[in-house]
């Protein structure tokens, strides 16, 4: 025996999705029976008490408005993120502009980086800098290897720490479990590295977003441009 409920007679054929789309294209089918709404019982989504129409109307509207409240305030929580990683930048940069002496640039750069975004090790190596910086430890050797390197990246290079000679530049290399390497570069010329270092894995990702890392190179590599070699 058939459960499945005969249509009408007259109405054989009809679907579901028939009877929706009248209702669609009929709004005003309510407003000639308004008993209606009250009649038909649907079961809640929190138990299996029944309900009007009219409530489980309102219980949708409610999960609406509490899903539309949970982005709002996921919305506000980024924007509150990204104002404390705007003014951390903008501290970053007034520090810059304040350092009068160009040779104390990389130095005031590492400390205002670690400071603001709470970077375990750091450390800046530039090549073709000025004889007159010579000793200094900014323009430390760097093999050609690391420059070609520096030379071919598009964008900073960030994730696990596999030996890469930058690394030694840091403090404690040893404890260094994942890098951010930052080429610093003028037009087409790439002249040195910004190296970020943490004992996190997962604090520099190859997944991660590297937009904020090439802002930050841009304007190191705008300011200490003047360390290097006067052009022919």
């Amino acid at each position: 025996m058939s459960t499945q409920a005969e249509a009408p007679q007259g109405v054989q054929g009809i679907t579901e999705a028939d009877i929706a789309q009248y209702l669609a294209n009929n709004p005003a089918f309510f407003e000639r029976h308004a008993e209606l709404l009250s009649t038909v019982q649907l079961t809640s989504p929190h138990g299996q008490r029944a309900v009007s129409l009219q409530e489980r109307q309102m219980e949708m509207l409610r999960e609406r408005i509490r899903g539309l409240e949970m982005r709002i305030v996921e919305m506000i929580r980024h924007g509150q993120e990204n104002l404390a990683i705007a003014d951390r930048l903008h501290r970053y940069t007034r520090t810059i502009l304040l350092t009068a002496d160009a040779a104390e640039l990389p130095a005031r750069m590492v400390d205002s980086l670690k400071h603001e975004f709470m970077i375990p090790q750091a450390t800046i190596r530039l090549w073709g800098a000025d004889s007159v910086h010579a000793g200094a430890a900014f323009t430390q050797p760097a093999s050609a290897d690391v420059k070609s390197f520096a030379s071919s990246l598009m964008q900073p290079y960030c994730g696990v720490n596999a030996g890469f000679e930058a690394a030694s530049w840091l403090p404690e290399p040893a404890g260094v479990m994942s890098l951010a390497m930052i080429p610093l570069r003028l037009g087409d010329t790439t002249f040195g590295l910004l190296v970020l270092g943490s004992p996190d894995p997962t604090r520099y990702a190859a997944e991660m977003g590297t937009e904020f890392l090439m802002r930050i190179g841009e304007v190191a590599a705008a300011a200490l441009s003047p360390l290097l070699l006067p052009a022919p």
